[in-house]
């Protein structure tokens, strides 16, 4: 039997809501890892599925958990990512958890806050800091969002083993083209909030990045000050906000099997940062980011919630489904790609992260 499961985040645990692939009717699961802030779930299939969860607590501290079996029973990984004892930076949150590419079977890598990244070889049981990144020579220069100084994107390409990007809010986009031994900053196109003098193109505040899998070398971002695509691996970067109602927003999705078709939600500026005018939206582009057109049809009015960064996704289906989770603890889905939505019957705690997935169960 094939499922579709949606792994909700929160800050009160996780809820992991199970549907068949006609998605009408959903059974909610949790809360599990009760107790726990969770701020990504992420499955790796290299292998017997495994999901890792990245989580925080206000007495333990952020740590992360694994579950061999769809979330029944969860494990805390012995070892974190951790920078050097007596340093100024301390292990405040993981944001993401990323599994390697194929033919590294037994990696991950953890974005952090304070920003950093780290990788494991195996499984999560060790890691160790990409240094190149954490030590870049424009460290000194790096400042904090509104929700701190954090790597919370990690993106592989698929088709060449040595490249990989991070987002950094509030500095900017990185670039590896030597397996995370060294860094170049790419953020020009992109506006700078508070420029340094010192040390230029610092301070552009990514929110989300995603990369087209059929295409490596575009990427597209949704910024602080905006939306943007490249179309040469991030060595620069335009905007593509025709039909967009405002430039500020946070979560960013592309169709699993288009990377032409993206989702984004914006939001009502940076003071604000709730739905515009009341009325919850999605805006969908189906070229590459050339045109957005808004969807409403099921969403409600009347709402002033908004939606974090790692809040939406996509299960990869025909007709798609998309789905996210709003900072009032609703889920909404769309089972035909963004043309209607509805909402999941529940009532969640703050909802930090969206995962959306099939699962294959005998």
């Amino acid at each position: 039997m094939r499922d579709v499961l949606v792994m909700v985040g929160t800050q009160k645990g996780a809820f992991f809501l199970w549907s068949d692939r006609d998605r009408r009717t959903w059974r909610v699961e949790g809360p599990l890892l009760k107790g726990w802030e969770v701020s990504c779930l992420e499955v790796d299939r290299r292998g017997e599925p495994a999901i890792y969860a990245g989580v925080g607590h206000h007495v333990y501290g952020p740590t992360i958990h694994r579950s061999t079996d769809w979330g029944v029973t969860w494990e805390q990984l012995a070892a974190r990512p951790a920078f050097a004892e007596g340093g100024e930076r301390k292990l405040e949150r993981i944001w993401t958890i990323v599994p390697g590419r194929e033919a590294e079977p037994k990696t991950l890598f953890a974005g952090v806050a304070d920003a950093g990244l780290f990788r494991s070889t195996d499984l999560g049981e060790s890691w160790q800091a990409l240094e190149g990144l954490n030590e870049h020579p424009t460290r000194e220069a790096w400042g904090p969002g509104a929700g701190g100084l954090c790597c919370h994107t990690v993106l592989l390409d698929p088709s060449d083993p040595d490249r990989m990007w991070v987002g950094i809010s509030a500095v900017g986009a990185f670039r590896s083209d030597d397996g995370g031994a060294t860094w170049q900053l790419k953020t020009e196109g992109l506006p700078i909030v508070l420029p340094d003098q010192t040390h230029a193109g610092v301070g552009s505040c990514v929110h989300r990045m995603v990369l087209d899998p059929a295409r490596p070398s575009r990427l597209y971002q949704q910024n602080h000050q905006g939306v943007f695509r490249s179309s040469d691996a991030a060595d620069s970067w335009q905007r593509i906000e025709d039909g967009l109602p405002s430039q500020f927003g946070f979560p960013m999705v592309m169709d699993p099997r288009d990377g032409s078709t993206l989702y984004v939600m914006p939001q009502e500026s940076d003071e604000y940062r709730m739905a515009i005018d009341g009325q919850l939206a999605v805006f969908r582009s189906r070229d590459a980011g050339d045109s957005w057109q808004a969807s409403t049809r099921g969403l409600p009015s009347n709402c002033f919630q908004g939606v974090l960064r790692g809040a939406m996704a996509a299960d990869g289906l025909v007709p798609g489904g998309i789905y996210f989770g709003t900072t009032g603890g609703q889920v909404h889905w769309s089972a035909d790609g963004g043309d209607s939505w509805e909402a999941i019957p529940c009532q969640l705690p703050r909802i930090s992260s969206v995962t959306a997935l099939l699962v294959e169960r005998s």
